[in-house]
């Protein structure tokens, strides 16, 4: 077992790297001695790497393309006077990789999501299965004026960046007690690794090992982080070319993709998201602040959990000063999932989502979204500017809402567009001015809601018309304060 120290103001590359003793003194001489390593097949010989506090690595990466064992997993933490700051790694455009997801990834075929390209990374963890990272300051800032911080061709940028692609499933990844803020990255690109952290599966390099090694993750455990301004996730895990499986791609005849996507009638089944996708996906006790566009989102992930956790001001690029090289893509909610397999989100806080009435066609705290078996419950939501809970579609299917508290969301309190079964209830929703119980210019799905109490005190009691035009909502045994009527059938 060997642990190697850097330090940035007492270190020197000269120096062994065995004790804090005698620090090496950059990342860049870190790296090269770890790809050397690689070259002769010996990087298992690096358990441990420890930064100093107080050092600052400017300008610096780290690419990590080996972890460790299950009994011996190579550790990235800080050590030395606990009084000084974390040490800090600011890429500052630097650690440019290039990522490939061998294969379209959605959006429509007119404006298909970008899947390859150039992106600077701070930490990539690249096929590295058995690492946990611990007390570090990431960033990734920009210092090139050229462009326009919301120009559509601003490089990608990520502060750290799990990637699986070729070595099959990727195993146990830790994240914790970082600080993770000011990742300067594109305004636009949503599935590129650009953003705070971001975790993403690739089709391998040789398609003939797309099902020999299907690159995935199992046990993803991020917690306890804070991740400030960064665009343009905050925290996103799972997504993933073999979506072109779970979602039934469609291919031409010579084989190759067409993205072109069958989600049946939006069920997922077990065998097909645990083979293809993630699996113990752990996301919890996070405070993400400020982001460009979504807080937290789980992807193709099987039963993911997603707990105490914060957002506030999420969204913040969203907006039509702000987001204007293109339309699309122009929404962003706070805490979601994305065709998950039933993911579970308890305990979460989400405050004052951004833009919905400038430009964001989201902008809600929840959102459950093309996924199978999603539950809400024992959330918090406040002042978010798109409402409370969104269901999204057609293919958001079997969804549960139930024991939330709203306190002055705005817009809508209940969102159902086109959604087949939301079921809503034993919650309570305290609107403001603004919010309808059921956002009614978009009410054209199918929900039960029952059990739950809704609370107009910001206003006259007004009289609102339960049933929008197109919807199939059944209200039963609400308690409505501050309304003149109620729902016919409650």
């Amino acid at each position: 077992m060997t642990t190697y120290y850097i330090s940035s103001y007492n270190g020197d590359d000269a120096n062994d790297g065995l004790s804090p003793a005698t620090p090496w003194q950059t990342l860049t001489h870190l790296t090269s001695y770890m790809d050397n390593l690689s070259s002769t097949n010996t990087e298992s010989s690096i358990h441990h790497i420890r930064l100093e506090r107080g050092s600052n690595f400017l300008g610096q990466s780290f690419h990590i393309y080996h972890g460790g064992t299950p009994a011996d997993p190579l550790t990235i933490d800080s050590y030395g006077d606990e009084n000084l700051p974390l040490p800090h790694i600011d890429a500052q455009g630097s650690g440019i990789w290039h990522e490939d997801y061998h294969a379209p990834i959605g959006g429509s075929i007119n404006h298909p999501h970008r899947w390859e390209g150039s992106v600077s990374t701070t930490l990539l963890l690249f096929d590295a299965s058995y690492v946990e990272v611990r007390n570090l300051d990431i960033s990734n800032t920009r210092s090139d004026t050229s462009l326009g911080f919301n120009d559509i061709a601003a490089i990608d940028r990520t502060g750290i960046a799990i990637i699986a692609q070729d070595k099959g499933t990727v195993n146990h990844v830790v994240l914790e007690g970082l600080h993770i803020h000011d990742v300067e990255g594109n305004v636009y690109d949503k599935h590129m690794a650009n953003g705070g952290i971001y975790a993403i599966a690739h089709f391998p390099t040789h398609s003939s090992e797309i099902e020999q090694k299907i690159a995935r993750f199992n046990n993803i455990h991020i917690r306890r982080n804070i991740v400030q301004r960064t665009r343009r996730w905050g925290i996103a895990v799972g997504y993933t070319a073999y979506l072109n499986f779970i979602d039934q791609g469609k291919r031409d005849e010579s084989g190759q993709w067409l993205n072109r996507f069958n989600y049946g009638d939006g069920t997922i089944s077990d065998d097909t998201i645990t083979r293809y996708g993630s699996t113990n996906v752990v996301i919890e006790d996070n405070l993400v602040e400020d982001c460009g566009g979504d807080a937290i989102t789980t992807m193709y992930c099987y039963q993911p959990i997603i707990r105490h956790n914060i957002s506030r001001r999420a969204a913040r690029d969203i907006s039509d000063d702000i987001y204007t090289a293109t339309d699309y893509d122009k929404v962003a909610a706070a805490i979601w999932p994305w065709r998950c397999k039933n993911a579970l989100f308890e305990y979460n806080e989400a405050y004052d989502t951004m833009n919905a009435d400038n430009g964001n066609g989201d902008g809600q705290a929840w959102d459950a979204d093309f996924g199978d078996g999603t539950i809400y419950r024992y959330n918090f939501s406040s002042g978010n500017s798109g409402g409370t809970v969104m269901f999204c579609n057609e293919k958001a299917v079997n969804s549960q809402f139930y024991c939330n508290t709203a306190y002055l969301d705005h817009m809508g309190a209940i969102d159902i567009p086109r959604n087949p079964d939301a079921h809503i209830h034993h919650n309570v929703f305290i609107l403001a001015k603004d919010c309808e119980p059921l956002r009614s210019e978009r009410a054209d799905g199918t929900a039960l809601i029952e059990s739950n109490i809704f609370l107009n005190n910001t206003r006259a009691p007004f009289d609102y018309c339960w049933h929008p035009q197109g919807s199939h909502v059944i209200w039963r045994s609400n308690r409505y304060i501050g309304f003149t009527n109620n729902p016919e059938e409650d």
